[in-house]
């Protein structure tokens, strides 16, 4: 019987010799979290050569040009998240972006004809670690026609679900090193700018609805992102995470003691995530093989069932705007696509569902430096709804918290208009009494 490590040398080929297989009309697909960046740059290389390719990228990071104009009769590009790297794209309408399914959450569909990952190289029993991320790549993985897995020795390895034997894979092919860090920065791909005043205010709201022993998620987003480095958890004891991710300053508060998951009902002393991101060079080194953070898969982290499981469950998310019967919007304003619903839906859910659960929508009271209220009469025509109004928790601005859950519509109105920006109540409270008083 052939061993490992002689499948493993007869499966190593060049990132040229892997960008051969890929064929005018094929639909190629990237697992989430970073790309296969050597690849990726040996494919498009291929520009002139190729028409028709469909590429799939949930969440752009890398340029690896096709995002430009000029590209698109050889690649049509496909994400799932918008980031930086796309958003001209998004903007110019020159990519499609894909709504998965959330309830069931599935990877079902058209199997790619080339999926692309990136691991570590194997162990002494022949398994890779996906590194950072897991997302749903032992499922993809499953699924598509052929895999190539683009090996980088500078990937930690983390415990949980996040491996795939040699034998899974269909190529290797050698990761070529560049500059940057894997698995810090942003969790959205964006530049991490200093938070604005009023985020000082927005922290202190949701810091007062946290509990010794809660288990909980915090969505990417601007205002979301800074919660925990700026004292979410000043105080608290006890805190358990089941989240997609790790917004930056939920590692340090691992290593102090504050987030130790004593408490959890669910995978107790344990960070359960999908993705691990938001830290330091160091401290990601210092997640490389620690048990505590356990990376599961995103189908099984994201089901309701088990996101309720976790008593004490709080989901805190980002949003754009509310209306002010409680609408939610985090992902656009009419039609203009800024963003798209992620996790926030299931965590939504399966936080209500918990035992003591609630869900936290945040977001600041203005956009456009002052000049927009983000709390609404109605929605503008064409938003996408992210949360209805009926599941509509706790809203928090810089100005206070909003009680949605058992109010009435006017009760709603009364609320909200509280903890808008105070340029705006006055024009708020006229509408409210049009829409919903005789």
């Amino acid at each position: 019987m052939q061993n490992w490590q002689e499948e493993y040398k007869r499966k190593l080929i060049s990132a040229e010799e892997a960008a051969a297989k890929v064929k005018s009309g094929d639909n190629i697909a990237f697992t989430a979290g970073r790309e296969a960046l050597t690849v990726g740059m040996a494919i498009a290389a291929r520009l002139g050569e190729l028409k028709g390719v469909k590429v799939a990228v949930p969440s752009p990071g890398y340029d690896f040009g096709w995002y430009d104009q000029g590209w698109d009769e050889a690649f049509e590009i496909t994400i799932s998240w918008p980031t930086a790297t796309v958003q001209d794209m998004l903007d110019q309408k020159r990519c499609d972006v894909n709504l998965p399914l959330i309830i069931p959450f599935s990877t079902e569909g058209e199997p790619p004809d080339v999926l692309l990952t990136e691991v570590t190289p194997p162990d002494e029993r022949g398994f890779c670690s996906f590194g950072a991320s897991l997302w749903s790549k032992r499922q993809q993985i499953k699924h598509a026609k052929l895999t190539i897995a683009e090996v980088n020795d500078r990937l930690i390895r983390t415990h949980g679900d996040n491996y795939v034997h040699v034998s899974e894979i269909d190529h290797f092919v050698i990761h070529e090193s560049r500059s940057g860090t894997p698995g810090t920065g942003s969790l959205g791909g964006r530049v991490v700018k200093e938070p604005p005043a009023y985020q000082k205010d927005i922290v202190k709201n949701v810091a007062s609805l946290i509990k010794d022993g809660d288990t909980v998620q915090i969505g990417v987003g601007r205002t979301t992102e800074p919660l925990v480095k700026m004292g979410l958890f000043n105080g608290r004891n006890d805190i358990g995470i089941h989240s997609e991710a790790t917004p930056p300053g939920i590692i340090s508060l691992v290593r102090n003691g504050v987030i130790n998951g004593k408490r959890k009902t669910l995978l107790p002393e344990r960070v359960v995530v999908t993705s691990i991101g938001g830290g330091s060079k160091e401290e990601m080194e210092w997640c490389n093989g620690n048990p505590m953070f356990y990376l599961v898969d995103l189908l099984w982290l994201e089901d309701i069932r088990v996101i309720a499981q976790n008593d004490n469950m709080v989901a805190i998310n980002n949003a754009l705007a509310v209306d002010m019967t409680g609408q939610i919007t985090a992902e656009s304003i009419g039609p203009k696509l800024m963003s798209v619903a992620g996790g926030q839906i299931p965590f939504a859910f399966g936080a209500l569902l918990s035992k003591g659960g609630r869900s936290i929508t945040v977001l600041p009271s203005t956009a456009q430096d002052g000049k927009v209220s983000r709390i609404m009469p109605a929605l503008p025509t064409g938003t996408a709804i992210t949360l209805q109004r009926n599941i509509a928790d706790l809203i928090v601005t810089e100005y206070g918290i909003a009680n949605l859950r058992h109010k009435t519509l006017r009760q709603r109105c009364e609320q909200l208009i509280n903890i808008a920006h105070p340029n705006f109540r006055d024009e708020l409270w006229k509408e409210a009494k049009k829409l919903y008083w005789p």
